[in-house]
């Protein structure tokens, strides 16, 4: 009777073992992060977005709806579920993307778009960014929230305003670049009367 009593305790503690262990609860981000690029001017930006808000980069609108990632004691794993609006050029807003982005794997899940870029790149519980007001239908423009130019800065890698002709994008002008020419190098002595030029021992 023993023996009966404890094959079937002995058959729960092998399918328990052979279960593994659970897997890791994704924790809930109050803040996802993202990564820009503009392809026009090679220009990249890292930003963040509270969940829930849109943030507009370039002519894109950046909506996550949730933003996981995993305790610290399990393998690296941040996802999100992402939409992506398009400002037209009739400034009517289009679809584009509505879907999962992995920050792993930016190119699983892409964005499609001729002009900007964006992926996930991580999830934070908090932001210098100040969260949106509530019940406030104001966009925000992505800001840079890298701090070698401090966060705002006006050369922060946010994308230059385009103007398009028949839907086509005009690069911008280039910044003035400077002089390449020795403005302050001392000039020439004048070569001697008579010489035409010739060198004179």
């Amino acid at each position: 009777m023993t023996i009966k009593f404890l094959l079937p305790l002995a058959a729960l503690g092998l399918t328990t073992a052979l279960a593994g262990p659970a897997a890791a609860e994704k924790i809930a981000n109050k803040v996802a992060v993202f990564t820009g690029l503009d392809k026009i001017t090679g220009r990249t930006i890292d930003f963040d977005v509270y969940v829930d808000e849109t943030v507009r980069f370039g002519t894109l609108r950046v909506t996550p709806k949730v933003c996981y990632s995993r305790p610290t004691t399990e393998a690296a794993e941040t996802d999100g579920f992402v939409e992506v609006d398009e400002i037209t050029l009739d400034n009517e807003i289009k679809r584009i993307f509505s879907g999962w982005m992995f920050a792993a794997s930016p190119g699983l899940n892409a964005v499609e778009h001729p002009v900007y870029d964006v992926w996930l790149i991580g999830c934070r519980m908090d932001s210098d960014v100040p969260p949106p007001v509530a019940n406030g239908t104001d966009v925000r423009v992505a800001v840079s929230n890298q701090t070698a130019g401090g966060a705002g800065n006006v050369d922060d890698g946010a994308p230059v305003v385009l103007t398009f002709v028949g839907g086509i994008p005009l690069p911008p002008d280039k910044p003035s670049m400077p002089s390449m020419m020795m403005e302050d190098a001392a000039p020439e002595p004048p070569a001697e009367a008579g010489t035409d030029g010739q060198i004179l021992d």
